[in-house]
């Protein structure tokens, strides 16, 4: 358990997918709860506080303070919502439009500053990782995004692992939007102990789903 106490910050950016960002949030604030103040949780944007409107009808989330990249702790990266399919030289703000503008905002530097950071890690939902890698930040890196989005993430230079979660190191990504549940109390999990995760699974009458992939241990034989 880290010795002092850590900030996890949840960041909001135009568009980003909501449950991408709730399902983490109240996940690790009851596990701050738990934990009696040795974990903070925050919704932070990179321009600072204020509304951040969501990629699903306008919904709109509050960021209370700015990303800061050296802050020791956690640095929660979500998709975007939006739709799949549509013609992007007609106007379609499609998916992959939206993630690649990520890559072309204030974010991304800032992101990039939390990967170098020692003292911080970089978590990641659904298109998350997606959105780091199309943005240059996950080359060479194990990472999951969406199912949809795998051969994109393989591109992009980062080493696509198909998991619920892959544990990277400093960077832990999670497959599909529902992941964010996953992706948080393994956080918890791994950061803080299984007694804590546990006591979170039973709050919500939820429990993690898959194994979490590491690359260690031998390679299976063909079955």
């Amino acid at each position: 358990m880290p010795a002092r106490p850590l900030t996890a910050q949840i960041l909001l950016y135009d568009h980003f997918d909501p449950l991408d960002v709730i399902g983490p949030y109240e996940v690790l604030v009851a596990g701050a709860d738990a934990l009696a103040g040795a974990l903070k949780v925050e919704l932070v944007s990179a321009s600072g506080p204020g509304s951040v409107v969501s990629g699903t009808r306008g919904l709109t989330l509050n960021a209370t303070s700015t990303l800061d990249p050296e802050r020791p702790g956690y640095v929660v990266v979500p998709g975007v919502s939006g739709p799949v399919d549509g013609d992007p030289d007609a106007g379609a703000e499609t998916i992959p439009v939206l993630l690649a503008r990520f890559g072309e905002s204030d974010a991304v530097p800032l992101v990039q500053r939390a990967l170098d950071h020692p003292e911080v890690q970089v978590w990641t939902v659904c298109g998350g990782s997606l959105a780091l890698a199309m943005a240059g930040l996950l080359e060479g890196r194990h990472a999951v995004t969406h199912h949809l989005g795998m051969d994109v993430l393989d591109a992009t230079g980062a080493k696509a692992v198909h998991a619920r979660v892959v544990d990277d190191g400093d960077l832990v990504s999670g497959g599909g939007v529902t992941s964010g549940l996953d992706v948080a109390l393994y956080l918890l999990d791994r950061e803080y102990g299984p007694a804590i995760a546990r006591s979170v699974e039973e709050l919500f009458e939820y429990e993690r789903r898959g194994t979490v992939w590491q690359d260690r241990g031998p390679i299976p034989a063909p079955l």
